[in-house]
């Protein structure tokens, strides 16, 4: 449960207090993204720090928060099943913060921003805990919250064409590393963080369209009749027709988004070839 000391905060508007050092508060705040309550994690640290961070609190700091925050996404790493998931995953969420931070007000030098990208798709490459919702914990939800950091980076004006290529495909790697099917708003997530990359108007058509054709190639690549099919192509097949949804719904889509509209719905309908079959 949060002690009185941060409700008081929270209730007060979530103010820096003054009674002790920034240092010790986030120290303290930091460590407790790891918690295994919701009411610590979600409720208290990650509003508190991201609010701080929002309101420029840390703008004479924020190189050195973030490499903090970032040495979060590598605790417990390789552990599945573990609370160390809960550190991981809300230091890539509140990384992303950071990154919003300096998209606003150029405060972190490229190098670092790129430095930070180079460990977020490090660690989301290598998480293997992809529970969504754990019961009494609340969410973990990695596969999600990096793909949220993931869409921040690619706002950001240090990234170009190549390191947005870069992007795409770990997004990819992710709908197509083996594990569970995703099955809490993770495709979802994945094509919001995939539209900001395409938002950018960097990319061509001709990297674009290949990388779809690669997420389509596992929708169909059905496995032996011993395994669900649905644990290999189940995934794939979510992200593209979420992806499809996304593009065609979206209030500012990327400048190909005719054209790529047409490439997803030959890709979906090679995914679902009941569709191109008249019923009688």
């Amino acid at each position: 449960m949060v002690g009185s000391y941060w409700k008081q905060v929270i209730d007060s508007g979530l103010g820096v207090p003054t009674d002790r050092p920034l240092g010790d508060l986030t120290a303290e705040l930091t460590a407790m993204l790891g918690s295994a309550d919701p009411s610590e994690r979600d409720h208290t640290a990650y509003p508190t720090l991201a609010t701080w961070i929002d309101r420029g609190v840390y703008d004479d700091l924020l190189p050195g928060l973030g490499d903090g925050i970032a040495a979060g996404l590598h605790v417990g790493l390789g552990e599945t099943g573990t609370d160390s998931v809960f550190r991981r995953s809300f230091s890539a969420l509140l990384l992303s913060e950071c990154v919003t931070r300096d998209n606003r007000r150029a405060l972190v030098p490229g190098g670092k921003i790129l430095d930070w990208g180079d460990r977020l798709v490090s660690w989301y490459l290598r998480e293997r805990d992809d529970r969504g919702f754990v019961d009494g914990k609340g969410w973990a939800h990695a596969v999600a919250h990096g793909a949220d950091a993931i869409g921040v980076l690619a706002d950001s004006p240090h990234l170009a064409g190549p390191e947005l290529t870069v992007l795409l495909d770990v997004l990819a790697d992710r709908v197509l590393a083996p594990g569970r099917l995703l099955t809490s708003g993770e495709p979802d997530r994945i094509a919001e963080a995939t539209l900001r990359v395409l938002r950018r108007n960097v990319l061509p058509l001709s990297v674009i369209e290949p990388w779809v054709r690669r997420v389509a190639a596992r929708a169909t690549a059905y496995p032996s009749e011993r395994q669900d099919p649905y644990l290999v192509t189940g995934n794939p097949e979510a992200f593209l027709r979420s992806l499809h949804l996304h593009l065609a719904l979206a209030p500012e889509p990327p400048q190909m988004r005719p054209d790529l509209l047409l490439v997803l719905v030959d890709a979906l309908r090679q995914t679902n070839p009941g569709l191109r079959t008249a019923r009688r």
